[in-house]
């Protein structure tokens, strides 16, 4: 899915592999794998993507649903992995104004996953185990049922304190902020 929509996407804004290179920081010859579905992704490297091509993470990894009843099922999905953290996009979810992304996310103990931030701003439910986030110069831990918010627009972290931590992050993008204007942000 994430090579498919990556072609299509570049090719609707007309940038050659050479401009996405530039514009996310990733090889060229990444990209070309990346787009003929070889490759295993990292976190980091599709947020580049979304970034770089002004265009949600969603938009690089789902299809539009067939149905009204939509079932996801967590093993049909991609995982994203980073350096402590796996994501995998269960939906997408799109009304005038308003654009969500739902995340399973697992956080593995022993290291911290960092993200330079992004557009939008993040919800956590914990699940299980116990979690701590930095943002915005605060730190907080939080336990399974706690709920955390904040503005991702600047870098923050993620830190399981147990074996593994279970969460649900909804990604909720701002209502002035949509696909076609992201790239005029000059993300990176």
């Amino acid at each position: 899915m994430l090579g498919m929509n990556l072609r299509t996407r570049r090719d609707e804004q007309g940038i050659s592999l050479s401009e996405l290179a530039r514009r996310s920081g990733i090889a060229k010859g990444t990209l070309s794998q990346l787009e003929s579905g070889a490759g295993n992704p990292t976190i980091e490297t599709v947020f580049s993507l979304s970034n770089a091509l002004g265009v949600p993470v969603s938009a690089l990894l789902s299809e539009p649903p067939t149905s009204d009843l939509v079932v996801v099922r967590s093993a049909d999905v991609d995982v994203l992995t980073g350096d402590a953290v796996e994501l995998r996009m269960l939906r997408r979810l799109e009304s005038p104004g308003s654009l969500f992304e739902i995340y399973d996310q697992r956080i593995r103990q022993g290291k911290v996953q960092q993200s330079s931030g992004h557009p939008g701003t993040e919800h956590h439910v914990v699940l299980s185990g116990r979690l701590r986030i930095t943002a915005r110069d605060q730190t907080q831990e939080l336990a399974a049922g706690d709920y955390l918010a904040f503005r991702a627009n600047v870098p923050h972290e993620y830190e399981a304190l147990t074996n593994e931590v279970k969460s649900v992050l909804l990604l909720e993008y701002p209502p002035d902020v949509h696909p076609a204007t992201l790239d005029s942000l000059h993300l990176t």
